[in-house]
């Protein structure tokens, strides 16, 4: 089997990775490679990610100034809720107090970082927006893990129940990061302002695109708290989504011309899939394309070529179940998976082959590609799903709604 696109550059073969030194994506030579009109709206987008670094960089020397410096306060609970949250809730006194807590931590862009714990009081001057120790503008402003789209929704509800101006100015800030974000070919980046790396990837992983879109979705609707939105915001939601969308069509990955699932990270200007930590190589994903295919199921438009994408992706799924395998703990309980006819479960691979459509797994330690668990897990820690049972829902109880939404043609 081929890949129809060329990936050699991108593919990750059976070796241990030397020591990485920090890398880019966004390179010169690449955005030298496309037409002038693509390479304006790029250069464009660049220079206004390095701007905003450079303000957050002089506001936060500033205070420092006059103030201690320190990173703030580490958590690594995600800051998250349910969608379906009333508003009476927003409205109690302690998540008026949060509010304020959660808009102090807001970036001068507008973002917000992860592992934040929101628990110790609002950030005074001098404290770094974000928790990281080693780089100190790690993750500076992310969707990683939730992040800033949950914050978003969190104003949200607090705004639809108490109606307060600083709330609105904040969510409004928020949003403006988002459409600030949004790469000029509709993906959107791990972290921005954009951080060199794999974070400079349009990220499926931990489904940080699928949570923007839901974000931007339920505004253009003006669903779970986001009815104050008029008109042309809303306008603006939907043309952001729709390009997300048409992103998403582009970046699904075709082998041997045939139309499958798509990574867990894409390069932001060839759209190709390419590896992130040593754990994550360029694959086709399990996990992550089928909480997008349920996306798409439930949220995404009807038209065909959205259509079209789904069934593909489903009958991937379908061509690609595991059986034959239970999941157990070996001699020194640790989990393992071994064949066994007899077990009725069925999985999906993690990862798998771009070429072979086979499972891999890649050692979070040696950074190697194995064509079993049992080999990956003998020589690696393994704290990871390598397995997943994602795709049964979209063959199962998801197949009879998508099909029913067809045919009322919503």
């Amino acid at each position: 089997m081929r890949l129809s696109r060329a990936l050699s550059v991108l593919l990750v073969p059976s070796v241990l990775f030397a020591a990485e030194k920090p890398f880019t994506m966004l390179t010169d030579d690449l955005l030298a490679k496309l037409p002038e009109a693509q390479r304006t709206e790029w250069t464009a987008y660049i220079a206004k990610s390095k701007a905003f670094a450079a303000e957050e960089h002089r506001l936060l020397d500033e205070e420092r100034t006059k103030a201690e410096a320190k990173p703030a306060p580490g958590n690594r609970a995600e800051f998250e809720f349910d969608s379906d949250t009333p508003a009476e809730w927003f409205a109690s006194a302690e998540n008026q107090k949060l509010a304020n807590i959660v808009i102090s931590y807001q970036t001068p862009t507008g973002g917000w970082s992860k592992a934040v714990d929101y628990t110790k009081g609002p950030r005074q001057p001098g404290t770094h927006w974000t928790s990281q120790k080693g780089d100190a503008w790690h993750y500076c402003g992310t969707f990683d893990n939730r992040t800033t789209t949950e914050h978003i929704k969190f104003l949200a509800g607090v705004f639809t129940a108490t109606k307060r101006d600083d709330v609105k100015a904040a969510l409004m800030k928020g949003l403006d990061y988002v459409f600030a974000a949004q790469y000029p070919n509709g993906g959107w980046p791990q972290n921005y302002p954009v951080e060199r790396g794999y974070h400079e990837a349009i990220t499926l992983n931990d489904d940080a695109m699928i949570h923007v879109l839901e974000v931007l979705h339920d505004l253009a609707e003006g669903d779970n708290h986001f009815a104050f939105a008029d008109a042309a915001l809303k306008q603006r939601a939907q043309a952001a989504f729709d390009q997300g969308i048409a992103c998403i069509a582009a970046m699904q990955v075709r082998i041997d011309d045939q139309p499958t699932v798509w990574c867990a990270q894409h390069h932001p200007l060839t759209l190709e899939p390419v590896k992130a930590r040593a754990k994550e190589p360029p694959s086709l994903s399990g996990g992550e394309s089928a909480n997008l295919v349920k996306f798409l199921m439930r949220s995404g438009p009807t038209t065909p070529e959205v259509v079209a994408i789904i069934e593909s992706a489903l009958k991937w799924f379908d061509a690609h179940r595991l059986t034959g395998l239970r999941k157990t703990k070996n001699d020194q309980g640790k989990t393992d998976y071994i064949a066994d006819p007899a077990s009725t479960a069925v999985l999906w691979a993690r990862f798998y082959d771009l070429q072979t459509a086979k499972p891999i797994f890649a050692g979070a330690d040696d950074g190697i590609v194995y064509h079993t668990f049992q080999e990956m897990a003998a020589k690696n820690k393994v704290a990871y799903d390598f397995f997943s049972t994602r795709p049964a829902e979209l063959l199962g109880k998801e197949l009879p709604r998508w099909r029913k939404r067809l045919e009322k043609g919503k």
